[in-house]
């Protein structure tokens, strides 16, 4: 028993080729680091921050995992980058469809910044839409049974009362979400949701202007279970169940990741 146990832990993606968008630090990293520790045979990291992504991938290892520069807003780099994935490594069997930005400042419903708005729409959205697009096509292509999970937020679900434009492109994931897991269910590709409460990561220190721990103890507020420290690996523990066979006939799901999450007012 103890060794059945033993050979399980390390290979829910055994040899699975992986592209995960925003991947240069924060959720994006802490997945990349996961998917290499459990038998992925090729993590692809996507991200527009070149340094950071290069050293995301030197410290999993040039044979586990590479880094590409692409932004996910223009639909051609997204596209150059599945096919160069797939004309590489064969395949493509999972898209983590990551990336996502916060707007500068926070906004209500009456005093919507639209110079904001379209830019968080273009990389929340549309950005989103058009990794989904290029790796499904791929997986339907290679006829691959493939996995496309994408990040959402607990702000997705219901309304929050500041970042507006934040909360409706997560909505809108949740829409993108539903409606391509029904579409592409009859190819055996599957599509879900990880909507993680808010959590320190660099992009949200350099946000508010705090350091790890100070941000960590604000959104720990946020949840009602307490004795744990909320990290991005909790998110990639989700990411990885959603990727594996483990959720084989989970498909249009939203998996929250929250703490028992407290309503903001």
């Amino acid at each position: 028993m103890a060794e059945s146990i033993s050979n399980a832990v390390g290979h829910k993606v055994a040899g699975k080729v992986a592209i995960i968008t925003g991947g240069a630090s924060g959720i994006g990293a802490a997945t990349a680091r996961l998917f290499a520790d459990e038998g992925a045979r090729m993590v692809v990291i996507a991200d527009i921050q070149d340094e950071l992504g290069n050293e995301v991938a030197a410290s999993i290892g040039s044979h586990r995992c590479s880094f590409v520069h692409c932004d996910v807003t223009d639909e051609d780099r997204v596209k150059h980058l599945v096919e160069s994935t797939v004309n590489t490594h064969g395949q493509l069997d999972i898209m983590f469809s990551n990336a996502g930005i916060v707007s500068p400042s926070t906004q209500t419903v009456l005093d919507l910044k639209f110079s904001e708005f379209d830019r968080l729409f273009a990389v929340n959205v549309r950005g989103m839409a058009a990794c989904v697009k290029e790796a499904a096509r791929a997986m339907v292509e290679k006829g691959v049974r493939g996995s496309i999970v994408c990040t959402g937020s607990v702000a997705g679900s219901h309304g929050i009362p500041r970042r507006t434009d934040y909360s409706m492109s997560k909505h809108a994931v949740l829409g993108l979400v539903r409606a391509a897991s029904v579409q592409l269910a009859g190819h055996g590709i599957r599509v879900n949701c990880v909507s993680p409460n808010g959590i320190a990561t660099p992009l949200t220190c350099k946000l508010h202007g705090l350091e790890m721990e100070e941000m960590q103890k604000v959104y720990g507020q946020l949840a009602r279970l307490k004795g744990v420290v909320f990290t991005p690996k909790h998110v990639a523990d989700a990411v990885l169940f959603l990727s594996s066979d483990d959720s084989q006939f989970v498909t249009g799901h939203d998996l929250v990741v929250d703490g028992s999450h407290v309503p903001l007012k």
